[in-house]
């Protein structure tokens, strides 16, 4: 029978435990510990889900701890290796110079949502609709990407944001996921979501000071980083999905 789903799950596993706690659930493999008994020793809530998945598909296809461990030992090595291939570049809105060439925001979102094959998350102060950028989430959502934005609200922003609300800029496409940081759950008053990044499949990640606004992807002054490679892209995932789980991100339905 084919491996091929157990490897997956492998691959998954380690990507969400990161390295340390990976070792210590090949340890546990070896040991012959049980799923129950390796779920209630690792303290990640968020590995939950793909450890789960990992175990069962061990049974599944009949691997046993042994060799279960040896895979993730090897993924392990891989994942490590790869973390020292990073590449980050400089992006910039506004203003050009003759002598520095620089990526554009509006080509590094877009190309970023383009390029997306599996997850995009965005995140972003103040959003308006962009043609560009609403058509590129169009086809990434055509493809089966599964898309999440996290937005700020007027509420939120208590008055310092205008016109409509942030998350009208995504209705358009509605199969996009919106989510924002609910008022209620703010432990410090004046508190705003003002975090601005794109991350797509766990590889890529663009961060900076523009909104998700065609004036800040094209007109404004604005600078940031993309990222491709190494631990930074998975690490964002990871957070962002904890505060989604945790319910300090939460759906934002809009009427």
């Amino acid at each position: 029978m084919s491996r091929r789903e157990f490897e997956q799950a492998a691959a998954r596993a380690v990507a969400v435990l990161g390295p340390s706690r990976t070792k210590d659930l090949a340890g546990m493999l070896v040991g012959g510990r049980g799923p129950d008994y390796i779920l209630q020793a690792t303290h990640h809530a968020a590995a939950v889900p793909a450890l789960r998945e990992l175990l069962e598909a061990a049974e599944s296809h009949a691997v046993d701890g042994a060799e279960a461990a040896a895979y993730l030992r090897g993924y392990v090595a891989g994942w490590s290796d790869a973390r020292q291939d990073v590449e980050v570049r400089t992006v910039w809105s506004g203003p050009r110079t003759s002598n520095v060439p620089v990526r554009s925001t509006a080509q590094v979102l877009i190309d970023l949502v383009r390029g997306a094959q599996e997850d995009l998350i965005a995140m972003t102060y103040s959003a308006r609709a962009y043609g560009r950028l609403t058509g590129a989430f169009r086809e990434a959502v055509a493809r089966g990407v599964r898309v999440d934005v996290v937005v700020e609200t007027r509420d939120g922003a208590d008055g310092l944001l205008s016109g409509p609300e942030p998350a009208a800029a995504f209705a358009a496409v509605p199969e996009v996921r919106v989510w924002h940081w609910p008022t209620a759950a703010r432990t410090q008053r004046g508190a705003r979501m003002h975090a601005k990044i794109a991350v797509a499949d766990s590889r890529r990640l663009f961060l900076g000071s523009a909104n998700l606004t065609a004036s800040a992807a094209t007109r404004n002054l604005e600078a940031g980083a993309l990222i491709e490679g190494g631990s930074a892209p998975q690490r964002t995932v990871e957070h962002v999905r904890e505060l989604q789980r945790t319910g300090i991100l939460r759906p934002l339905h809009m009427l």
